[in-house]
């Protein structure tokens, strides 16, 4: 008798070469996404040893971290930035490694063009040196992110040495309403199991209000797993998930695409598989929500005001200069992103798009759209997107990861307030002594218009 399985126990024992003595796994690794700011010493470390890549094919570059968002007709100005994306074009021609030219059509975020591309694929075991790796897993991929020196193995081995996570699944029950996103029930998970809620299990999301949800907003609920400690989120592959893969580069094509449809059906965890863990969400009485905090965990329907009383919260409220009772709805705010891994493909930007539409950013506010890919862009430039936002005062710029992490030329003064799309609200991540609120692209784009946090259903 077969014992019943989860989507997680299947992918991980279709992955095992051997048993450690010490409970890790030998795990073959399928595939390998590579970016500018974790892999120089990868590549070294195969110099030193005199390695080759093991199989070149299964490697994929491309440069997203430090790149500027403008003036991509120019040479890069920041040396450290022009230095991270040469030494990366160099060593992927010397190893052998395809890699998407800053200056090509495929160039994006890591975790925006792996999909894309159709190089995430449902049944894969897939790393990346980034802890957003979590995002493939919306195609019930087996992602999760790795270290630098972990890079280094895994183009030389193609195998990795992992300890299997317990089994969690969260479960959204009921539709979600109106003007609410897959960004909230990321940001109601997290406020409710808080930021290491998930630290050793792999997350698998189920319920009506996840099979509802597109590709995109499965993105970008997996891609926040790992801001609940999981390395791990996961989605079972449907009709969903097929349709849009089917006719991606790099997936398989004809007889190969019915041979693989058929093994991605047998995927789904087994009606009688059982978890470590069971959390239940109601999705319908999930609100637009709102960071207040330094951590993602310290999150709040917009409706809500700042806890009072809870003197482990003194710090983060005195870098975020509020104050216990004060309301979230009505916080006034002086920029506004919309882009990042989690929040920057096409869906995301007509969501934020379509509430544009009605209105000019405030006075006092700077506001950027950023595409998470050139795809992402010239899609939306068809759509007439760039125009909506260029005319309500948003900049328009070129793929990258932007104003989510403070490690290229797009950065925040100290003391400044900006609602963003990002993943992470820590001290600093978007400049040094600047203040994040995580939200959702209609979120970030009504309190761009409005100069102040607002909830978006307010403005249907």
């Amino acid at each position: 008798m077969t014992m019943a399985r989860t989507l997680y126990d299947k992918l991980w024992d279709a992955h095992v070469v051997a048993e450690g003595a010490d409970g890790q796994t030998l795990l073959y690794v399928d595939r390998h996404l590579l970016h500018e700011v974790s892999t120089p010493q990868s590549f070294e470390l195969l110099r030193e040893d005199g390695l080759p890549v093991h199989r070149p094919a299964t490697q994929l570059a491309v440069a997203d971290h430090s790149v500027p968002t403008h003036d991509r007709d120019q040479p890069i100005a920041d040396p450290q930035a022009a230095a991270q994306v040469a030494l990366l074009e160099a060593n992927c021609a010397q190893f052998g490694i395809e890699y998407l030219a800053l200056d090509g059509p495929g160039q994006g975020i890591v975790h925006v063009i792996g999909p894309e591309q159709g190089f995430t694929l449902p049944g894969i075991s897939f790393v990346c040196g980034d802890s957003h790796s979590a995002t493939h897993g919306a195609f019930g991929t087996l992602a999760f992110g790795i270290g630098a020196s972990e890079c280094g193995i895994v183009m030389a081995a193609q195998a990795l040495w992992q300890v299997k996570a317990k089994r969690m699944r969260v479960t959204f029950t009921g539709a979600l309403q109106p003007g609410v996103t897959a960004k909230d029930m990321a940001l109601a998970m997290i406020g409710q199991i808080g930021a290491s809620g998930a630290v050793g299990y792999a997350i698998e999301f189920a319920g009506e209000a996840v099979r509802a949800l597109s590709m995109e907003g499965r993105m970008t609920l997996c891609n926040m797993a790992i801001e609940a400690g999981s390395r791990t989120g996961l989605v079972a592959p449907d009709e969903t998930t097929f349709a849009y893969l089917k006719g991606r580069p790099r997936v398989p094509q004809g007889a190969d695409w019915d041979a693989a449809l058929a093994y991605w059906r047998t995927l789904p965890s087994d009606t009688d598989a059982s978890f470590d863990t069971e959390v239940t969400i109601a999705a319908d009485a999930i609100a637009p929500h709102v960071t207040f905090g330094t951590s993602p965990d310290q999150v709040l329907p917009v409706t809500a005001a700042v806890p009072q009383g809870e003197a482990k919260l003194a710090k983060a409220l005195a870098y975020m200069d509020l104050q216990p009772g004060e309301a979230m709805d009505g916080l006034a705010i002086d920029h506004a992103f919309i882009g990042s891994c989690t929040n920057g493909r096409i869906e995301d930007l007509r969501a934020a798009a379509a509430i544009a539409s009605r209105g000019h950013v405030a006075a006092g506010v700077r506001a950027l759209v950023v595409p998470g890919s050139g795809a992402v862009k010239r899609q939306a430039e068809a759509e007439g997107l760039d125009r909506i936002f260029i005319d309500a005062g948003f900049e328009w710029r070129d793929p990258g990861c932007s104003l989510c992490v403070a490690m290229n030329d797009d950065r925040l003064p100290a003391g400044a307030r900006c609602a963003s799309t990002s993943n992470r609200n820590f001290e600093g991540r978007q400049g040094a002594g600047a203040r994040t609120h995580l939200m959702s692209p209609a979120m970030v784009a009504a309190a761009a218009i409005m100069g102040r946090i607002v909830d978006v259903r307010t403005m249907a």
